[in-house]
């Protein structure tokens, strides 16, 4: 499931709302802005972005701002998750969100979106073998 068209509308509104927020974006070192959407069980939608820091272990990845985005509103099923950017560099979460989103949504779709394509994986996709200290019940 590595390419796909956006068959689904959800996920056209879902890429629309990130993109609505990639200005927001704040990228002075990197030049990368991304933004990210996350879709809930709920039906709600919520939105982040990457914000930078010279002190770069301080900055917080798109993905990462809108999953915590959703969380402190109480949000705990995720459904879908977009990633857009204006970069041809930047096509998947680095490995801290990764491991950030198996946490919470292993199965979830992650729509990939750049100028050039737009891609579709699941979290486990991303990130086989997954760690975890979670015990199965």
């Amino acid at each position: 499931m590595d390419t796909m068209e956006l068959r689904n509308p959800d996920w056209d509104v879902l890429l629309k709302a990130a993109q609505s927020v990639l200005d927001n974006a704040y990228a002075p070192y990197s030049g990368i802005r991304v933004a990210a959407a996350v879709m809930t069980g709920s039906g709600q939608s919520y939105t982040g972005c990457n914000i930078e820091n010279s002190s770069f272990s301080l900055t917080i990845c798109a993905e990462r701002s809108a999953l915590f985005h959703a969380l402190a509103h109480g949000e705990k099923k995720f459904l879908a998750m977009a990633v857009v950017t204006d970069s041809e560099r930047v096509t998947s979460p680095c490995g801290s969100c990764r491991q950030v989103l198996a946490e919470f949504a292993i199965e979830m779709t992650v729509i990939f979106s750049n100028p050039q394509e737009t891609k579709l994986f699941t979290v486990a996709q991303l990130l086989p073998h997954t760690f975890t200290l979670k015990h199965d019940a």
